[in-house]
């Protein structure tokens, strides 16, 4: 079951739960198991832009692998230049959340990667049908689709992106390998700020292996009221307009409910927040700890923190852009009424 807010805001108070390195390996569902041939198919589809209906957005357009799995943008562009309402957060370790989305909407990559295609301000198909069909009329993708599934279909589609998603893990972070015994990995600050992040509470909410919440059975989400204290910074930075999870439960509960995000690489991927309307990391933790937490920290306290949470970025495995399948003698986009 899903954490109840009241949970949530004794988890929020509790004593500090385990952080911890970041595993070798990541949950894969037994209906999609990993092979090369389905990783390489699942990396072409999430660069090719011909799974929009003008041929101008893909997966990568939003969740750039050649840098922070993010766009650096508050919100994305999709089709026609239409501005998407909330941040795009990043794919790196997107394996490793429960649940996807900012508003837990998808419970895993798997249903996730069905999303945008058919999203009218991202990708805009019309249909799934539409989808396979325009797959099917490329030879090289119909030919990679039957031997790895037996056929071209939707579902297989969003299988063979999210098993390469899958292979996106950032291992080797300072913090990791602090954790693993090299006690000369993090810097003494870092090391400061990771006992006053615990110590304040922040790990109350950011925990476990991903910095998002305990570790739950994939769709059971770790949600969070956000925020909990009124202050000035709210304002500012219009943190309450969008209602959250609200917008897909329509529980009254769930108003300004959002997903626990992972914290790793979050030095990586301002803007921050659901609206990336805060520009740098610094200001992140002075608008957390007051919102959440209800202290007032000081410039030397989140100084440190900053110097922690920088330490949880890892090292990016190495991307080459794929090879698309090409279609001989005309043109795909535009071809659908």
């Amino acid at each position: 079951m899903k954490y109840s807010i009241a949970a949530i805001t004794l988890l929020a108070t509790a004593p500090a739960l385990a952080l911890e390195a970041i595993p070798d390996r990541v949950p894969t569902p037994m209906d999609n198991p990993i092979s090369s041939a389905k990783v390489e198919l699942g990396k072409q589809l999430y660069f090719d832009p011909r799974l929009s209906i003008d041929g101008t957005v893909s997966c990568n357009s939003c969740h750039n692998v050649m840098a922070s799995g993010t766009d650096s943008r508050p919100t994305s562009v999709g089709i026609n230049g239409q501005r998407g309402g909330r941040n795009a957060p990043t794919v790196w370790n997107a394996a490793l959340l429960t649940t996807q989305f900012w508003d837990g909407r998808a419970a895993t990559l798997e249903d996730q990667a069905k999303g945008p295609p058919l999203n009218p301000i991202e990708m805009g198909m019309p249909s799934e049908q539409a989808v396979v069909d325009r797959l099917e009329s490329i030879p090289g993708y119909k030919a990679q689709f039957e031997a790895i599934f037996g056929k071209v279909s939707y579902d297989n589609m969003a299988k063979a992106i999210a098993t390469y998603e899958r292979t996106l893990i950032t291992v080797n972070s300072p913090f990791d390998r602090h954790m693993k015994g090299d006690k000369t990995a993090m810097s003494k600050k870092a090391i400061k700020g990771m006992q006053r992040f615990n110590d304040i509470g922040c790990s109350g909410c950011h925990s476990g292996t991903n910095f998002a919440g305990p570790a739950l059975a994939t769709g059971e989400g770790f949600f969070q009221k956000f925020p909990l204290h009124d202050n000035p910074l709210i304002a500012r930075y219009d943190l309450t307009k969008d209602k959250g999870r609200y917008e897909v439960t329509k529980e009254r509960a769930d108003i300004n409910t959002w997903r626990v995000p992972s914290l790793r690489n979050i030095a990586t991927t301002a803007p921050y927040f659901h609206n990336g309307a805060v520009k740098s990391l610094d200001e992140a933790v002075r608008v957390m700890a007051a919102s959440q937490l209800d202290k007032q920290l000081s410039d030397d306290e989140i100084g440190e923190i900053v110097a922690f949470l920088e330490a949880l970025t890892g090292e990016f495995p190495a991307q080459t852009m794929p090879r698309l399948p090409g279609i001989s003698g005309s043109s795909l986009v535009g071809s659908i009424k």
